[in-house]
């Protein structure tokens, strides 16, 4: 992990992918799954700790880079990357999202314009609709739980059990709040994060990697697009249900291919976020089908990838993002090979993956390519939300929003004082 890091320090300053992930659990995670696939194969320490360092580092500054068109789409420059070993997701939703958010000339509406009822504008705070969207699906599967499993399983569901219906209903709604404002809490860290990380990162930029970008975690993009967050889970998670549904019928009884259940956890985080690629290239129906192709790529290759890790998958144990899916397949294939040719085939493996950033950056990237033009920032269809502030070395020049009008009796501001 450590050396990978250093790999990756060496490549963003010598390569144009000046990419710094700064993801840090996913590093590690990355970094297990690659000593697990080579130390299955039989190679010996310092073979698995060099390639794998070197592996870990191309996929660092890689994969950010080939996101990155989809992801300035969402933010509107080349600020920030996305630096999430879910990337293939992440670039599948924005290429379905733009196949069906422009179909016949009709552009999809972004999911962040709702029209709605003087009586529910309260809805279009996005925490809001979150808070209560989840609360609602917490009592109707509470209540399916209730009516299918009896009073006493289903009181048992809550950590401090419950003593009667009411109860029990209520500890759901709590649930369903409590999902909304953990939503919130990583919002407004994201905001934080944004206005704090991104201006000092410049230290990096000009001391160790000049032009560094940072590739920050999945939940970067929320703010972005907060109801496709949303749509993104649920449809992320409805594609893990019909993946699940497609290994029991089918690849588990002819092939013996492990059931993936879908968990909360990947589904909220990479469907959400896949929502809002989905949400940039193609509104409310590139969110939707966007984040389903997540939700399946999601379900499918970790399956798959258990024929990798040996031991490991002996244990029904897998790795849940995209990215650790078909990565974690490619190498554990080659390496499955006669130890030279499988060696050989693993390091062209990261030749072509970097060679491939490296082509996306300097044609795409640098030449300002925008799979979804015309929808503005984010997909909202409004080109003056907010301006392109990238320019081809991933300098951020600024950014301009419409201003609020202050509420009818708020105070006046102070007058500015000038400290100079």
């Amino acid at each position: 992990m450590i050396a990978g890091f250093a790999v990756s320090l060496l490549l963003a300053r010598i390569t144009p992918l000046h990419y710094v992930f700064l993801t840090g659990h996913h590093v590690l995670f990355m970094a297990t799954l690659l000593t697990i696939v080579l130390a299955t194969a039989g190679y010996n320490g310092w073979v698995v700790i060099a390639f794998g360092a070197v592996l870990l580092g191309i996929l660092m500054v890689s994969l950010p880079a080939l996101a990155q068109p989809w992801t300035r789409s969402v933010t509107g420059d080349n600020s920030i990357a996305i630096g999430h070993f879910g990337t293939v997701g992440y670039i599948a939703a924005g290429a379905v999202g733009k196949a069906v958010g422009n179909r016949r000339g009709h552009e999809s509406p972004s999911t962040e314009k709702l029209t709605l009822p003087e009586g529910l504008r309260f809805l279009r705070d996005s925490m809001v609709a979150t808070a209560l969207s989840m609360a609602l699906m917490y009592v109707i599967l509470a209540i399916i739980v209730l009516l299918r499993a009896g009073r006493a399983e289903a009181y048992s569901a809550f950590e401090d059990g419950a003593t009667s219906v009411g109860n029990y209903i209520m500890q759901a709604v709590t649930q369903g709040l409590q999902f909304g404002v953990a939503v919130a809490v990583i919002l407004f860290g994201v905001r934080t994060i944004l206005g704090e990380l991104v201006p000092a990162f410049q230290g990096i930029a000009a001391k160790i990697v000049p032009g560094a970008i940072p590739a920050l975690d999945c939940p970067i993009v929320f703010p972005y697009a907060q109801n496709a967050v949303l749509i993104g889970f649920i449809a992320s998670f409805a594609g893990g249900l019909v993946g699940l549904a497609v290994l029991s019928t089918w690849l588990n009884p002819a092939f013996g291919v492990a059931l993936i259940l879908p968990g909360l956890v990947p589904h909220f985080f990479t469907g959400g976020a896949a929502g809002v690629y989905g949400n940039a290239t193609g509104g409310r129906l590139g969110a939707a089908f966007g984040a389903f192709v997540n939700g399946l790529i999601i379900t499918f290759l970790p399956a798959f990838l258990l024929g990798v890790l040996g031991a490991f998958g002996s244990e029904n144990t897998t790795f849940g993002d995209a990215d650790f899916g078909w990565f974690g397949i490619l190498i554990g294939s080659a390496a499955g090979l006669p130890s030279a040719l499988g060696l050989v085939l693993i390091a062209a493996s990261g030749a072509v993956i970097l060679g491939l950033a490296i082509m996306v950056q300097k044609k795409l990237v640098d030449g300002g390519w925008d799979p979804a033009p015309g929808r503005g920032v984010g997909g909202t269809g409004d080109g003056d939300t907010a301006e392109s502030a990238g320019n081809a070395e991933g300098e951020v020049v600024g950014r301009s929003y419409p201003k609020i009008t202050p509420p009818v009796g708020a105070p006046t501001p102070p007058a500015h004082i000038d400290f100079d």
